[in-house]
C-alpha cells in the first residue's frame, strides 16, 4: 500500500481477503504489512494465526500469539489460542491436561470479564468435568474446581449468565440437595446483582462497533460517536456498578481501557486518561508503562511527552524528564515556543535561575525564536524572581525584534501597567502605533484609548493625533470644548486640513409646525397664552409646579417666529382686560398638543376673579371681536387653532348687547354659587347635582379631577 493510503480501510480489507486464498508463504508478507499498520486489529491476527495453524506451523503460531494476545483482548482470538493449546496438549496425558488448565486460567484472567466470555466459562467448566478421577479424593477435588468455576461465572455479567445459573443449580442439586440449598441461597443475591449490571452494561456495549479498525482521527461522525461510546462505557465501569472490591473493580477498568485502545489506538487523550487513572490509583509503575506504550504508538505526540515528563519529574526521575524535554526541543529550527518555555521552567525548578537564564540567552540567538519566549521569561523573572528590572530589559530586548507584533506590544503594556508606569506605557504606544500598519493596529489602538481613559485626558490624546497623523485641530475647538469628535481613535482618518468646527442650528428660526397655518399669518393661537404669560411676567404657583419653566413654548423668543409678530403680541396685551390676564395666568403649562379639559374646567371653577373685572372681561370682547370668541381650549393650546386678528381689527358691536349682558350676569351668579359650595368627592353625587341643575339646555355638566396641584375632584357647570 502507498504511504498516502496507509490507513485506508477498504484497501486493507481487500488485502486481507486476498491473503485468504494465497499459500502461507505468500500470505505472510501481506499479514505482516497489515499488522504493522493495524497492530491492534484482532481479526487480522486471528486470520493470520489460523493460516499458520492450518499448515501445522506450531512455532510460528506460538510466536504470533506472543505478539498479539496481551494487546488484543478479544474473545474470538483467545478462543483460537485455547484451541491451539488443547490441540498441542491432547496427546500429552496428565501433563497436557495440566497445561491446558493453566491456559484456561490464563485466558480467563484476561478476558474472563468480557461480556461475551460466557462460552469461554462454559468451555472451561466442561473441560474440568471431563478430567478423569482415579480416586475419591481426585473426584472431590474435581467437584471443588467445577464449583469454583461456576461461582466465578455466575457473578460475571455476560450474555450467558442466566444459562450458567441454571447449570449451576443443576450441578449443586446433583451433588447434594441439602448442601445445594445453602449454597444457592448464598449466591442468589450475587447472581441477581450481576444480572442487573449485565443489563446496564449491554446498553453501552451495543453502541460500540467491534469490527472497527484503529485509524488516526479524521473527525468523522462515526469516529466521534465511537469515541463518545467508549467514554460512556469507561465512566460506567469506573462507577463500580456491581459494588465489588476495589481490586476486582480496577481489574475490570483496566480491561475496558485495553479494549478501548484496540480501536482508539491513535487517540492521545485515551492514552493520557489511562495513564492518569493509574497514577491517581497509586500505580506509578503502571502509569509509566502506559506512557511508554503510548509514545511507541504515537511518537510525535507532544502532549503525551509533556505529561510523561511531568510524571517523571513528580516521582523524582529528573534525568528521565530532562531527556523528554530535550527530545521536544529537537534541532532548534522547528522547536515550538511551548517547548522552549516548558524547558526554561523545568530548568528553573530543578537547576536554578542561572540555568534557566543561560538557556534563554542561547534560545534567543536562534532566528526562529518566537516572541512568546521573551514574554514567558520576562514574566517569570517578574513574578517568580521578583526582579522587574530584568523583566523590563527582556521586554526591551524583544521590542527590537517584535515591534511588528501587536500581541507582544500588548503584553509589554500589561507588564508596564503592573508597574504603574504610565509614562513608559504612553511612549510604548506611540512607538508602536508609529510603525504598525493600520490594519494590524486595531487592538493596540483600543488598548491605547483605554489607557488614556484611565491615565490621560482627551486633550493629550488629540494633541498626539495631531502630531502623529497630521490632522490639524483648531485651537478654538480644543479650548472651548464645543467640538465633538464622533470618530473612534482606533481608526485613524486620513490626513486632512479640514476644521473640526461644528455648525449648530439657529434656534431663533424655529417655528412650531401647524398644518392650518397660512403664510403671513400671526403666531398660532396655541402659543398665545404661554407667550402672554412670559411677556406679562405674571407668576402663578400652579404654573410653576406644573413645569412651565420646562415648557419650550414659555420662551417668548422661541414662540415668536419673527420680529413683526412681537408687535401683534404687544397690541393684544394692551387690549386684554386684567381679568382675562389673571385667568390666563392661572392656566397650566402645556405638555402636548391638547390641554387636559378637566384640569382647565377645574381652574375655571377655582379662580377667584373680581366681580367688576369679570363683568368687563365678559363685555369688552363681545363688543370688539369681529368673529367668534376663542374658547378656553383655544387659549390654552388646543389643536383646533384659529388665527388671532390684530388689535386694529377690533370694532364695537351693539347687536344683542343687552341680552348678552343678562346672560353673562346669569353665568356669573351660577359660577359664584357653585364656588361657594364645598365640592363633593363622590362622582355619583356630582352627577346627581348636575342633573338637578341641568334644566336649561345651555347648561352642561362636567366632572374634573381637580387641579394639577391639589388633585381633588371638582364639579362644574359651565
Amino acid at each position: 500500500m502507498a504511504t498516502v493510503d496507509k490507513y485506508n480501510v477498504e484497501s486493507a480489507e481487500i488485502l486481507a481477503n486476498s491473503a485468504l486464498h494465497l499459500p502461507i508463504s505468500q500470505a505472510t508478507p501481506i499479514y505482516e504489512q497489515l499488522l504493522s499498520i493495524f497492530p491492534t486489529a484482532a481479526k487480522y491476527w486471528r486470520q493470520y494465526v489460523e493460516a499458520q495453524m492450518a499448515v501445522n506451523n506450531d512455532d510460528a503460531t506460538k510466536q504470533i500469539f506472543s505478539r498479539c494476545l496481551l494487546n488484543c483482548l478479544q474473545v474470538p482470538l483467545w478462543r483460537c489460542y485455547i484451541r491451539f493449546i488443547r490441540k498441542v496438549n491432547d496427546k500429552k496425558g496428565v501433563e497436557g491436561q495440566e497445561e491446558t488448565r493453566k491456559a484456561f486460567d490464563f485466558m480467563l484472567s484476561y478476558v474472563g470479564a468480557d461480556i461475551a466470555s460466557g462460552p469461554v466459562w462454559m468451555e472451561y467448566i466442561a473441560f474440568l468435568k471431563s478430567l478423569p478421577a482415579a480416586s475419591t479424593q481426585e473426584e472431590s477435588q474435581r467437584m471443588t474446581s467445577v464449583r469454583k468455576a461456576y461461582q466465578k461465572a455466575i457473578v460475571t455479567p455476560t450474555h450467558h449468565i442466566e444459562q450458567l445459573w441454571k447449570d449451576y443449580e443443576n450441578f449443586e442439586n446433583s451433588v447434594s440437595r441439602q448442601l445445594a440449598k445453602g449454597l444457592l441461597s448464598e449466591y442468589q443475591p450475587k447472581y441477581n446483582s450481576a444480572r442487573a449490571v449485565y443489563r446496564e452494561r449491554k446498553k453501552y456495549v451495543d453502541e460500540i462497533d467491534w469490527n472497527m479498525l484503529a485509524v488516526p482521527p479524521t473527525d468523522s461522525c462515526k469516529e466521534e460517536m465511537q469515541w463518545m461510546a467508549w467514554k460512556r462505557l469507561l465512566a460506567f465501569e469506573k462507577g463500580n456498578p456491581q459494588r465489588i472490591d476495589s481490586a476486582s473493580s480496577n481489574k475490570r477498568i483496566i480491561f475496558t481501557y485495553e479494549q478501548c485502545l484496540m480501536y482508539l489506538y491513535h487517540y492521545p487523550d485515551i492514552w493520557y486518561d489511562y495513564a492518569s487513572w493509574h497514577a491517581k490509583t497509586g500505580s506509578m509503575d503502571a502509569a509509566i508503562k502506559v506512557f511508554q506504550r503510548a509514545l511507541k504508538a504515537l511518537p510525535d505526540s507532544e502532549m503525551l511527552k509533556y505529561a510523561y515528563a511531568e510524571l517523571e519529574e513528580s516521582r523524582g526521575a529528573i534525568q528521565s524528564a530532562k531527556k523528554l524535554y530535550e527530545s521536544l526541543l529537537g534541532d532548534g529550527a522547528e522547536t515550538t515556543a511551548l517547548a522552549h518555555i516548558q524547558f526554561i521552567r523545568f530548568l528553573r525548578r530543578n537547576e536554578g535561575v542561572e540555568a534557566a537564564r543561560k538557556y534563554f540567552l542561547d534560545a534567543r540567538k536562534s532566528p526562529s525564536c518566537p516572541y512568546h519566549v521573551y514574554v514567558a521569561y520576562a514574566l517569570m523573572a517578574f513574578c517568580l524572581d521578583k526582579d522587574p528590572k530584568v523583566a523590563h530589559n527582556v521586554f526591551e530586548a524583544g521590542l527590537k525584534h517584535f515591534m511588528h507584533e501587536p500581541v507582544y506590544i500588548l503584553e509589554y503594556a500589561d507588564f508596564l501597567s503592573c508597574l504603574n508606569d504610565d509614562r513608559n506605557i504612553r511612549a510604548l504606544f506611540e512607538r508602536a502605533l508609529s510603525s504598525l500598519p493600520q490594519e494590524e493596529s486595531i487592538e493596540v489602538w483600543k488598548r491605547f484609548t483605554q489607557f488614556e481613559k484611565t491615565y490621560g485626558d482627551l486633550t493629550s490624546m488629540l494633541k498626539w493625533l495631531a502630531k502623529n497623523i497630521g490632522k490639524k485641530v483648531e485651537k478654538s475647538a480644543l479650548s472651548n470644548g464645543s467640538a465633538t469628535i464622533d470618530k473612534s481613535p482606533s481608526v485613524p482618518t486620513s490626513n486632512s486640513t479640514s476644521s473640526l468646527k461644528v455648525h449648530h442650528p439657529d434656534t431663533s428660526q424655529m417655528v412650531i409646525y401647524d398644518p392650518k397655518q397660512h403664510p403671513g399669518a400671526a403666531v398660532p393661537p396655541n402659543t398665545t397664552a404661554p407667550a402672554i404669560l412670559a411677556a406679562s411676567n405674571l407668576s402663578n404657583p400652579m404654573v410653576m409646579v406644573s413645569g412651565a419653566a420646562s415648557n419650550p413654548l414659555s420662551n417668548s423668543t422661541v414662540a415668536m417666529a419673527d420680529g413683526g409678530s412681537a408687535n401683534a403680541f404687544h397690541e393684544v396685551l394692551k387690549g386684554t382686560p386684567p381679568a382675562l390676564l389673571a385667568f390666563l395666568t392661572s392656566l397650566p403649562a402645556l405638555e402636548g398638543p391638547t390641554p387636559n379639559v378637566d384640569i382647565v374646567l377645574s381652574i375655571c371653577l377655582q379662580n377667584d376673579l373680581p366681580t367688576d373685572q369679570a363683568k368687563k372681561s365678559t363685555t369688552i370682547p363681545s363688543q370688539r371681536t369681529t368673529g367668534p370668541a376663542p374658547t378656553t381650549s383655544d387659549l390654552s393650546g388646543s389643536s383646533k387653532s384659529h388665527p388671532i386678528p390684530s388689535s386694529s381689527s377690533f370694532r364695537p358691536r351693539d347687536r344683542q348687547l343687552g341680552k348678552r349682558k343678562d346672560l353673562d350676569r346669569q353665568e356669573e351668579d351660577e359660577t359664584t354659587t357653585v364656588q361657594s359650595q364645598p365640592l363633593p368627592r363622590d362622582v355619583f353625587r356630582i352627577r346627581q347635582i348636575q342633573k338637578a341643575r341641568g334644566g336649561s339646555a345651555s347648561q352642561t355638566g362636567s366632572v374634573s379631577y381637580g387641579s394639577a396641584l391639589s388633585g381633588d375632584l371638582s364639579g362644574s357647570t359651565c
